[in-house]
């Protein structure tokens, strides 16, 4: 069906001049139409335009939301490892710190069994440049240079502990206090004899007069290694305490230990006596370093029990 067909006739008074326009009534309701409908395709296009902007704007608060969730967690962890690292720095210096006397003690000791016991030194991390190092560009990289350096700063202190750990265990194994109480009569190294006058002999350690039945003591923790009848030394108790370092006391006239006994610095092994080859009571103490006779007068100055 043809559409209908109308003429608007327009025309000008003055000069005469008719104009005619022909429309058709179909496609001119259709201009209209569009022309009315414009405003609403418009105002729905921009509300489309909204939804998704407002959608996307609540995309990105969730991330952000998640994000945030993610670093408060990675924030708890590492101050969970700020914390550990403080207790374990406050630990260290606590086991670290000796008194003087000690001090004295452990810096008296030949090297070779320091060096024994504390074993090689620790290298050095490059910690600080992997905080600065400028390819850290997000917080993910922060985070995790972060956490990595708290855990080699972690396995550090762990073998500092070790370290002190193995000194605390020097320390306790340094032959320090006195064995016994009394006057020192005789030193370590070449004296005169007392068994043949004008003769002189290599004495192998210190001897301190005593009462007969007057107590001998460890001078420093360790596992008793022997005890028993020595020749000219008479009745003698041998102490391993570990680190190259041996103490022998002889003349006894009561031992009151036996081997494989775990003994304490200070406990009593035995009793002053005359046994094996003196001329009058006294106790006789050497001190072996890995193996070789020492003169123990160094680290006995250090602590005398009253």
């Amino acid at each position: 069906m043809k559409s209908r067909r109308y003429t608007v006739v327009i025309a000008d008074r003055s000069t005469g001049v008719v104009r005619r326009f022909t429309l058709s009534l179909r496609p001119t309701l259709t201009a209209i139409a569009v022309v009315l409908s414009l405003p609403i395709l418009i105002g729905l296009g921009a509300r489309w335009s909204a939804l998704a902007e407002i959608n996307a704007l609540r995309s990105n608060a969730t991330a952000l939301q998640q994000q945030n969730d993610s670093f408060r967690a990675m924030t708890a962890e590492l101050t969970d490892q700020v914390k550990s690292v403080q207790t374990a720095v406050a630990d260290l210096n606590a086991k670290a710190a000796l008194d003087p006397v000690s001090a004295k003690a452990l810096a008296k000791l030949d090297p070779a069994v320091r060096s024994r016991a504390m074993g090689g030194g620790a290298t050095t991390s490059p910690i600080a440049s992997s905080v600065m190092a400028p390819t850290l560009v997000s917080p993910e990289d922060t985070f995790g240079t972060l956490r990595d350096v708290l855990g080699r700063l972690g396995s550090r202190l762990e073998l500092a502990q070790v370290d002190i750990g193995r000194r605390s265990e020097l320390l306790g194994a340094t032959p320090s206090i006195w064995p016994a109480r009394g006057p020192l009569s005789a030193t370590f190294g070449r004296r005169e004899s007392p068994f043949v006058a004008g003769s002189n002999e290599y004495h192998t350690g210190l001897d301190i007069s005593g009462d007969r039945g007057d107590a001998v003591c460890a001078t420093a923790g360790g596992v008793v290694e022997f005890t028993g009848w020595s020749g000219d030394y008479g009745n003698m108790v041998t102490v391993n305490h570990g680190f190259g370092l041996v103490t022998r006391y002889a003349h006894l006239s009561t031992m009151l230990v036996r081997p494989g006994d775990r003994i304490e610095r200070g406990q009593t092994l035995g009793q002053i006596g005359t046994t094996g080859r003196v001329t009058g009571p006294h106790l006789h103490y050497e001190l072996l370093v890995n193996g070789q006779l020492t003169d123990p007068l160094p680290l006995l100055l250090v602590i005398r029990e009253p």
